[in-house]
């Protein structure tokens, strides 16, 4: 499969660029948009090097160029010029590993190894699953130094199997692919079903070839861990519940009874699967209940239903810009709807993974929202990224997550 993808080219690009791009570059921004720029040496291909310049023709920064992006070059090395080979890539997945390195080994087998621009390596995401790694790529900028990348991570990781997981973005760059596809097996033995890993201590599955991101929501794995600190004794609600991560902690905290509610029935035979691969948590009622969570949550207050903890993680609203205002307006109507089945003195929780709604907005729109509902909230926290989802640049922060009290 690999052995379509061409090889590197030896052809650098020379670029210019405006003034505000400049400094942001000097800065150590990991992007350069297509309209920041002034000058280009000649036409690139997709995964070209481009090598950035200033005004006096000094070096800035070289990357990935990628003609069909906005994001014309995603940044590999600031500052300083640098060999981008295999040897280059391995000391930047080493670096990351390094800062994972205080993750509970025995307790933990799965985590998000590169963190894309946050790590350096801007459009690349590695994932581990036990031993299982999960590539996938933001850009097709990527694909021709995929081989150097593979023998990067097998040097620091000597994975079993490799998975390559491709963006709607990257899967439209169909002639950039070489082949490739969503789902292929890049190294090791084709899949045999889900993968399995453990939490925490908590064992689950992931369909890391077709299931949401690369088959399990990562980074809300400490947010999992409060929620079962929490749990003890409560009838839980958790919404958007995906594969079951948040109802498996609240069962294992001790809950009362836990409803997970999700639109998609595979998801929650998977959650069913998980349970099932947890028999210390069988005691535990655990009923699934499929269907739209604006409706479901509706219709559970009409039928005179409360829970005395509600989880709320509803995926991305807002992917762009243009879409902010109809993001805020639909967790304004998620809390409302929430407090709605929430008993009086229950625990709420709240999160959004959506870098286009700014902290403080979501924060102060929860409150807000509440304080309309005649329903006061007591903060416990408010948490952010996880060790394994470092933030390098502003743009890179997406994920909040409030716990607090309701009257």
């Amino acid at each position: 499969m690999l052995s379509k993808i061409p090889t590197i080219s030896d052809k650098r690009l020379a670029v210019r660029v405006k003034p505000a791009a400049e400094r942001a570059l000097k800065d150590g921004h990991p992007w350069l948009f297509e309209e920041a720029i002034t000058k280009l040496s000649g036409d690139g291909r997709s995964g070209d090097l481009a090598v950035i310049f200033d005004r006096k023709k000094r070096f800035l920064a070289v990357g990935l160029y990628d003609p069909d992006s906005s994001i014309r070059v995603r940044v590999l090395q600031h500052s300083q010029s640098a060999v981008i080979n295999q040897d280059w890539l391995q000391a930047k997945i080493e670096a990351a590993a390094r800062l994972r390195a205080p993750l509970p080994a025995a307790r933990t087998t799965a985590y998000r190894l590169v963190h894309g621009e946050n790590d350096g390596l801007p459009g690349l995401v590695i994932d581990r699953y036990d031993n299982t790694y999960v590539i996938k790529l933001y850009t097709a900028a990527w694909v021709v130094h995929l081989r150097a990348a593979l023998a990067a991570l097998t040097a620091v990781a000597n994975p079993y199997r490799v998975v390559l997981r491709l963006s709607r973005g990257a899967v439209r760059q169909k002639t950039n692919l070489h082949g490739l596809q969503n789902g292929a097996i890049l190294q090791g033995v084709p899949l045999d079903g889900p993968v399995r890993f453990m939490e925490n201590g908590l064992i689950f599955e992931a369909d890391v070839a077709r299931g949401q991101k690369t088959g399990f929501f990562l980074d809300q794995r400490e947010n999992r861990a409060r929620v079962e600190e929490l749990a003890k004794d409560k009838s839980v609600l958790n919404v958007f519940a995906y594969t079951g991560g948040f109802s498996l902690y609240a069962a294992r905290g001790g809950a009362k009874s836990v409803l997970s509610l999700d639109s998609s029935h595979p998801a929650l035979n998977a959650a069913v699967r998980n349970f099932d691969l947890n028999p210390a948590l069988s005691p535990v009622r655990h009923p699934m209940l499929k269907g739209d969570a604006f409706e479901k949550l509706a219709e559970l207050r009409e039928n005179g239903r409360s829970y005395d903890m509600i989880i709320i993680d509803p995926p991305s609203f807002a992917k762009s810009r243009a879409e902010v205002d109809g993001a805020l307006a639909a967790y304004a109507r998620l809390v409302r709807l929430g407090l709605g089945v929430l008993e009086p003195g229950g625990t709420f929780v709240m999160a959004s993974c959506s870098s286009r709604v700014a902290t403080d907005d979501f924060f102060s729109l929860v409150y807000r929202t509440a304080r309309e509902e005649k329903r006061a909230l007591r903060e416990i926290e408010r948490t952010a990224h996880p060790l394994d989802h470092p933030i390098g640049f502003k743009e890179g922060t997406y994920l909040k997550c409030l716990f607090a009290i309701a009257s």
